[in-house]
């Protein structure tokens, strides 16, 4: 039976509208009230009871404010709500229609009475509300501690020197200048914005240090590695809670980092917070020292005892290491899959994948050309540096400007960096060498005396047959990788068809491997061509020469070498690391980004995420319920209306209004976000992995500061300089004024005995 609004002039009832019907109160002032506001005569004789049961009036009556959604089906109103909104004039405009519901004509008696009563309600609910203020305060004056002056002023000290080192770390200013200057006068920057703001009025720093010897230090080293430690260690909170809150993350290391002479592994965690938004934000340095079993316990440490995280909530894994910590960094990935099988390696989206590829083989002659391409990536950002570059491209084809112009065009910002780059690096090979013999002739005096140091190594390492070889080797065999990687990088849509075009990959590596010679001939055939051209001597590397004379065996032909200790190993590495990267596991994690509508679309919604979904099936609520959850996903996008789009991203499903009525839907998606092999959010702020390189660009090797560096990465987390303030007083009471005076008391007593 529909319900009708008892409201004058108000035609509404439950069966035509999806608004909220609520019963007149039990409580009989309340219903008193609510029918005195309705203006309805003929419902004044009646009872609350009768009232209650009986009569309802629509929410369009009572202030939006009164109304709450406790769910998608329930609509209450709060315990004060009392109907204001009525249509008390609309019957007049025609007086003949008869009204079932005649509004009451109020007298001037019932008027003043209705403002008397408004008034004491009024002034009863001020006067409440200030009973209850003087309470709240009351209560919050006993719990909190009183502080005696000497503890304020020590307090107001305190955050000022957080405010000191904050300001620091945002703007990569160091504790100590570099050079002469230091030495001399013994200064350092804390102590130098420590002055300033004295002299700009800071009354707390003042009255701290008026007292204090010019040439003396305000703060000890010991003194400051504390406030740095306390400040690191909030602002470090603040992202663990959000952590904690998603439960599901994503472990990413980066390239080691070099602090007074000791090697830290920087540690990123990825992982979607309450917004459903994928954040990843670097928390920590990790000693690097001792083996893989060592490392593997202290990451353990770090994660579990001093960050209260659990590795069984971690449900990925990558390591963006370089250079001779390679194979290190895949032993550990290797130990941990052992221990939790669900935190799967994969490439970290950061890097192209052919560069990945590239680091993770452990042979000399590869890395040598890895490094050499970062310092090439590093040359080329010193100023006049690629103007150079391009003046070379420009001498070397000015018969062909078409060439020139597409090489000035791939040899951009970053293109050390990028999935073709041994191409662009083959290609440029020339122009780039005669580039770095003009830096070193420097006839403009445009380039310091380190870039011409740069110039000759890079040129020096580059004019080597051995390593013009084993650039075009991984330039041909990373051919057939080159577009799988750039889909990994791609949207959801690309990600989902490269995982289901790896087979096609490892068939063509498969196919090489198996043609070994044919493929090798025509390899070593290119790269004596490119260094006839250049001039570069044909020739086994001579420590390989000397070795064999040693061994007193017989000569061996440049093209044998060559395919023995170059192609075939580098050909087996890059077979073995793909198969690695993209296990069985990997890759049904990888088919189930198929849950989001687009991919979903694209597949004409023939999926079968059932089949893959037992990798995470007890990370769902009700995973016995999955099955029919996802007939129902695919039904709601297969059924939708035209001018519904169909989301593209995980990240634009998530933020559907309506996803939190498929639970496993919804965590299956946000388990699937934090994996590393996705590419973050476009957005116009740098990564964290940037910033930290931003950071270390900025500041002198020397004088990186771990805590530092941490806090100027995450300068966008909230800086709470009271919590850091109640953090340093409870870590460190014996600087509090208190405590040393207490201390002084009993030294004076011990010394009156």
């Amino acid at each position: 039976m529909p319900n009708f609004c008892a409201a004058p002039n108000c035609t509404r009832k439950s069966t035509q509208s999806d608004l909220a019907f609520f019963r007149f109160p039990r409580d009989p002032e309340r219903c008193r009230i609510w029918v005195e506001n309705c203006r309805r005569a003929d419902l004044e004789a009646k009872t609350a009871d009768q009232l209650n049961k009986h009569y309802r009036l629509c929410a369009k009556h009572f202030d939006p404010a009164m109304v709450c959604k406790t769910s998608p089906y329930r609509t209450v109103l709060k315990d004060t709500a009392i109907p204001t909104i009525f249509d008390l004039t609309s019957h007049l405009r025609n007086p003949h229609t008869r009204h079932r519901k005649r509004i009451k004509e109020l007298t001037e008696e019932d008027i003043k009475k209705i403002k008397e009563r408004r008034l004491a309600s009024s002034i009863e609910q001020l006067n409440s509300k200030k009973d209850a203020a003087v309470e709240d305060n009351t209560s919050t004056n006993d719990d909190e501690p009183q502080l005696s002056t000497e503890e304020k002023a020590f307090r107001e000290y305190l955050r000022s020197l957080f405010e000191v080192l904050v300001m620091l770390a945002k703007q990569s200013i160091p504790l100590v200048t570099d050079g002469a200057f230091e030495a001399e006068c013994m200064s350092n920057n804390i102590q130098a914005l420590l002055d300033f703001r004295m002299n700009a009025g800071d009354e707390a720093l003042r009255k701290r240090f008026e007292a204090t010897a010019v040439n003396s230090e305000y703060l000890s080293a010991a003194q400051q590695s504390q406030l740095l430690d306390v400040c690191e260690n909030t602002v470090r909170e603040e992202m663990l809670m959000e952590v904690r809150e998603s439960r599901f993350f994503s472990l990413v290391t980066g390239d080691l980092v070099e602090f007074a002479n000791e090697k830290h592994l920087p540690l990123f965690l990825r992982f979607v917070n309450q917004q459903n938004v994928l954040r990843e934000e670097f928390l920590d340095f990790l000693q690097f020292d001792g083996d893989e079993s060592t490392l593997v316990e202290r990451l353990e440490a770090q994660l579990t005892d001093r960050w209260g995280l659990s590795m069984e909530d971690c449900r990925g894994q990558a390591h963006k290491a370089t250079g001779t910590s390679t194979t290190k960094m895949k032993a550990v990935a290797v130990l941990l899959m052992d221990k939790y099988p669900l935190a799967l390696h994969m490439p970290c989206s950061h890097m192209a994948l052919n560069i990945h590829l590239a680091n993770s083989l452990p042979f000399p002659n590869v890395q040598v050309i890895m490094e050499t391409l970062r310092r090439i990536g590093a040359f080329f950002s010193i100023p006049f540096a690629q103007d150079e570059l391009e003046k070379a491209v420009s001498t070397h084809y000015q018969k062909n400007e078409e060439k020139a112009a597409a090489l000035k065009q791939a040899c951009g910002s970053g293109w050390t960096e990028q999935h073709n780059v041994f191409d662009v690096l083959l290609d440029t090979l020339e122009p780039l060498l005669l580039c770095m013999d003009n830096v070193r002739d420097n006839d403009d005096a445009k380039f310091a005396d380190a870039a011409i140091e740069d110039a000759y190594s890079i040129a020096e390492t580059l004019a080597d047959f051995e390593i013009i070889v084993t650039i075009v080797i991984l330039k041909n065999v990373l051919t057939f990788t080159r577009a799988f990687g750039r889909n990994l990088q791609g949207e959801t849509l690309d990600v989902f068809f490269a995982a289901n075009s790896l087979t096609a990959v490892l068939h063509s590596l498969n196919e090489v491997n198996d043609n070994i010679d044919v493929y090798h001939e025509f390899w070593y055939e290119e790269a004596v061509s490119v260094a006839n051209v250049m001039g570069i001597p044909v020739k086994v590397p001579r420590l390989f020469l000397r070795k064999q004379r040693a061994a007193d065996v017989g000569e061996i032909q440049a093209e044998a070498y060559f395919k023995e200790y170059v192609t075939v190993p580098v050909i087996h590495g890059i077979m073995q690391e793909v198969e690695d990267m993209f296990s069985e596991t990997n890759l049904k994690a990888l088919k189930c980004l198929s849950l989001v509508p687009a991919v979903m679309g694209q597949m004409k919604f023939n999926t079968t995420e059932e089949n893959y979904a037992d990798v995470y099936r007890n990370d769902l609520p009700n995973p016995d319920t999955l099955p029919a959850e996802l007939h129902c996903w695919r039904i709601k996008w297969k059924h939708r209306g035209k001018e519904v789009r169909l989301p593209t991203t995980i990240h634009e499903t998530l933020q559907l209004p309506d996803v939190k009525f498929f639970p496993n839907v919804n965590s299956f998606l946000k388990v699937l976000s934090t994996l590393p092999v996705l590419k973050l959010l476009d957005n116009k702020s740098a990564t964290a992995s940037e910033r930290l390189q931003a950071y270390l660009d900025s500041v002198s090797p020397k004088q990186w500061n771990k805590s530092l560096a941490m806090l100027n990465i995450n300068t966008h987390v909230k800086h709470d300089l009271d919590v850091m303030v109640d953090k340093y007083c409870r870590l460190y009471p014996e600087d509090d004024p208190e405590a040393e005076a207490e201390s002084e008391e009993v030294a004076e007593e011990d010394v009156a005995k």
